[in-house]
C-alpha cells in the first residue's frame, strides 16, 4: 500500500466512519499548515510551534471553514456535513461544540479528499482558506 499516493474509490470512502476521516483529515491538515508555516519564513521552533498550534484549534478551523463553503461541490458539502454532524464524545478546551463540529467537518473533508488522491483539489481548498493570513 501507498499511503502517500493513494486513490480510493468512493464507495470504499463511504464505508468509513465520518470519525475516521476526521482522525486521518486532522493530520493533514496539521501537515499542511506546518508546511505552509515553514515557507512563510516563520524558522524558530517556538515561533512554528505557537502558530501551529493557533491555526489547528477549532475555533480558527470553523472560522475559516467558512469560506470554503460557498466553494464546495455538492458531494464535498456532503462530506462535510457527515463530520460535523458526526457525535465525538467530547470537544476541546477553548471551542463552543459548534465549533468543534464544524472543525470535525473540516477534518473529515480533508481527511476524504486525501484518501482519494486529490492533493490538488486539497490545495485549492487549502490556499482560500489562509488567503490574507500571511
Amino acid at each position: 500500500m501507498d499511503c502517500f499516493h493513494l486513490a480510493e474509490t468512493k464507495q470504499d470512502l463511504l464505508k468509513m466512519s465520518n470519525l475516521g476521516l476526521a482522525y486521518l483529515g486532522d493530520a493533514v491538515y496539521e501537515v499542511m499548515v506546518r508546511a505552509w508555516l515553514c515557507l512563510q519564513g516563520k524558522l524558530t521552533p517556538g515561533a512554528l510551534h505557537r502558530s501551529a498550534l493557533d491555526y489547528v484549534a477549532a475555533p480558527r478551523q470553523a472560522a475559516m471553514m467558512e469560506r470554503l463553503l460557498p466553494v464546495l461541490t455538492e458531494e464535498e458539502l456532503t462530506v462535510f456535513k457527515r463530520g460535523r454532524n458526526s457525535s465525538p464524545h467530547s470537544h476541546a478546551r477553548g471551542a463552543t461544540r459548534r465549533e468543534y463540529q464544524i472543525a470535525t467537518g473540516l477534518e473529515a473533508l480533508f481527511g476524504w479528499l486525501y484518501l482519494q488522491g486529490a492533493t490538488g483539489r486539497l490545495n485549492e481548498l487549502f490556499e482560500m482558506m489562509m488567503e490574507g493570513e500571511a
